[in-house]
């Protein structure tokens, strides 16, 4: 289990220069306050139906992702330490530690994002456990598509714009299921029956990617 204790320890790492520096945590924060206000000054008092008020929670959501986890990997060319985690780990450690840590922020963000939208949008919810279950899953498929195209695009001279471009066509199942969920969830009709083929696509989603980008990640990294 040697690369369990690589994985943990990229995550370890990642985690404290996150709590050290924030940038991920304030630039996440910040769009989804921001993106929230302008929402909801731009709905008024106009009625929100439940598909509706599902595609704004998703939207502010997504850029907030693309905007706060592009970094995965960007970061450690910056800092000139790619060929340290070359040489110290094998690729399933170092990928597995920094998805688990892209989890963590997409959570918190999805979390955020949605208590946030709630306060200021005040959407019904009635059904919180299948929210509560959509924003985990949708959490593990934005964090999975976002971590290997960080990989991707680290090694590229335009990686801002390139994670936007690439990242949307991959997540439109993804979107697609997260999104009738959650418009689901803001429905009376709410019932887990429902929501089972979606909920299936979704765990189907992430575990496809994830299987996916560990099997493709060595090549990627070691190119």
């Amino acid at each position: 289990m040697a690369w369990l204790h690589g994985a943990i320890a990229v995550f370890q790492k990642d985690a404290r220069l996150e709590l050290r520096t924030r940038f991920a945590l304030n630039a996440l924060g910040l769009f989804v306050a921001a993106s929230v206000l302008l929402v909801r000054f731009a709905v008024g008092n106009t009625a929100i139906t439940p598909p509706m008020a599902a595609a704004l929670l998703w939207i502010v959501i997504l850029f907030a992702a693309v905007v706060g986890l592009g970094r995965a990997f960007i970061v450690e060319e910056e800092r000139g330490t790619v060929l340290l985690l070359q040489l110290a780990l094998p690729p399933p450690s170092i990928y597995v530690g920094k998805l688990v840590f892209n989890i963590a922020i997409t959570l918190a963000l999805n979390l955020a994002a949605a208590f946030i939208f709630w306060l200021l949008v005040s959407p019904e919810v009635h059904a919180l456990g299948l929210l509560l279950t959509t924003l985990v899953l949708g959490a593990i498929g934005l964090a999975a598509a976002t971590t290997f195209l960080s990989a991707i695009i680290a090694r590229t001279a335009s990686s801002g714009p390139l994670l936007a471009v690439l990242s949307f066509p991959i997540l439109i199942p993804l979107l697609f299921s997260v999104v009738q969920l959650t418009g689901l969830a803001f429905k009376p009709t709410a019932s887990w029956d429902a929501a089972f083929t979606d909920l299936s696509a979704l765990v189907g989603y992430s575990g496809l990617m994830i299987t996916a980008s560990v099997l493709l990640f060595e090549y990627v990294w070691r190119d």
